[in-house]
């Protein structure tokens, strides 16, 4: 798949929904104050003015942060195309705007999920060609990660939608996780061309026919064995594997726990095997991750988990800042341009 040179040289600015998220707005603020000292990024946080202010004020890595006042706050549990149409200014439709009028090349927001798509697709708009834009999610694998696209956005797929996720993913792939030739897989319940329903045999036949490296099927069990980059499903398949993953990777460490503390030997052991374990820790915890891409909007968008920490915020804003420097709009647009013509 022929890809652009990365961009280079061009202004970073990332917009916070600084009011989005369980432990808003500190933690966001934090976040935002981190990513400037450790890695020069330039924020734009929007919410209440004097607030954002209290918080910024004479803090490490206040200088690459400006303020946006936004008095408005969508909730967790308001109706997501409602309050985006309602509230237009809140703190998510500020960010939003501003990725949509080029005062920022991206955004990032820990609140309502739904509200966060709706914003970045009514704000900032789709990019001309893409149906429907996809939630991607890194999952860690026995060799780093993979990508698994759609996680919750689109949960009925028709075949068109889940070719055009794997285009988008393996652009990620590409260009973020700098995949050289990704290989890709389709979601299904055996290996087989004629396993599945309709939908998923349409899309091993395209796919088939497609210049992406597509592999085949792929299983449930072959996710964290790492032997595919881009791993296609709905969402509403995609959200379930994520749900999934985070839950046995918590019980997992839970029952390690309850293990290691039983006695002086386990105890004993816990203290070797510790830098081991807080390594497969650091792996599995998605706030080393940032927040989950959403692509097939014309900009980027990172929606990060309700309840994202400064550290995952920061590495939020890393992430934006990456696949806008690596043109990953810009290729996803050509790569429609080139479908349409």
């Amino acid at each position: 798949m022929l890809l652009t040179k990365k961009r280079r040289g061009i202004p970073i600015k990332i917009a916070v929904d600084s009011f989005g998220g369980d432990y808003a707005p500190e933690k966001i603020v934090e976040g935002a104050l981190q990513a400037g000292e450790m890695y020069q990024i330039s924020t734009i946080l929007t919410g209440d003015e004097q607030k954002l202010n209290n918080l910024v004020s004479d803090k490490p890595g206040s200088k690459y942060i400006e303020i946006v006042h936004a008095p408005q706050i969508i909730q967790m549990d308001d109706h997501p195309v409602e309050a985006v149409r309602a509230k237009k200014a809140s703190s998510l439709m500020v960010a939003a705007r501003l990725v949509r009028d080029k005062q920022a090349v991206g955004m990032i927001s820990a609140g309502n999920t739904g509200a966060a798509m709706a914003a970045s697709v009514l704000g900032i708009g789709r990019i001309r060609g893409i149906e429907r834009p996809a939630i991607t999610s890194l999952m860690p694998t026995l060799h780093g990660v993979c990508l698994l696209v759609d996680v919750g956005a689109n949960v009925d797929c028709r075949p068109n939608h889940l070719i055009q996720f794997a285009y988008m993913g393996s652009v990620y792939a590409q260009r973020v996780l700098e995949v050289d030739n990704p290989k890709v897989g389709l979601l299904n319940i055996g290996e087989e061309p004629s396993k599945g329903n309709e939908v998923a045999q349409k899309v091993y036949d395209e796919l088939s026919k497609s210049n992406l490296n597509f592999i085949g099927n792929v299983e449930g069990r072959d996710i964290p064995k790492g032997e595919v980059d881009v791993i296609v499903c709905d969402g509403f398949v995609g959200n379930i594997v994520l749900k999934f993953a985070e839950g046995i990777g918590s019980v997992l460490f839970g029952m390690l726990r309850e293990e290691f503390t039983r006695s002086l030997p386990t105890k004993l052991a816990a203290l070797i095997l510790k830098p081991g374990l807080r390594n497969i820790k650091r792996k599995m915890d998605y706030a080393e991750y940032g927040g989950a891409p959403l692509l097939g909007v014309n900009g980027v968008s990172i929606i990060a988990h309700g309840s994202s920490n400064a550290k995952a915020i920061r590495n939020a804003i890393r992430v934006a800042k990456e696949a806008a420097e690596h043109g990953v709009i810009n290729t996803i647009e050509e790569l429609m341009e080139g479908e349409n013509r």
